[in-house]
């Protein structure tokens, strides 16, 4: 089984939700196309501003991998002002496993993950991915702060 961090926007979370299927670009491919069924994906929800304030990223569900990857250009995702067009077609269905009652705080987490190698420039390894593996012990601390 792999643990998987998938980056998303506000906007495609109530897609993802709605719908039971995660979706990234074509560029994507190599990453999605390791994903399996059985595999559990955390989706993480980007930093955004409301108003004057700021929401911070936060981590809201764990979700299965019920379906090997599949392509669907039907576009059912919000593309990003600087993705253009984007259908983001390759998919996997998905099965809700746990929707956090209160989404867990990221940055409070960023000291103690493992797969963040650089605690000051944590950004850098988020930025231009969809989607990346992630260590059990991470999944298992960033699940267990959830209430």
């Amino acid at each position: 089984m792999t643990y998987w961090l998938c980056i998303t926007t506000q906007e495609n979370w109530e897609i993802i939700k709605e719908k039971n299927v995660w979706g990234v670009p074509e560029r994507h491919k190599n990453a999605i196309s390791r994903v399996k069924p059985g595999d559990l994906l955390l989706i993480y929800v980007k930093q955004r501003g409301v108003g004057k304030e700021i929401e911070g990223p936060k981590v809201v569900a764990v979700y299965e991998a019920v379906s090997e990857v599949f392509r669907d250009s039907s576009r059912i995702f919000k593309s990003p002002p600087e993705m253009g067009n984007e259908a983001f077609p390759l998919r996997v269905r998905l099965k809700p496993v746990k929707i956090f009652e209160e989404p867990v705080d990221f940055k409070k987490l960023i000291p103690d993950l493992k797969f963040i190698e650089n605690k000051r420039k944590w950004t850098g390894h988020l930025m231009g991915k969809a989607m990346r593996e992630i260590p059990e012990e991470d999944f298992k601390l960033i699940t267990s702060s959830s209430k």
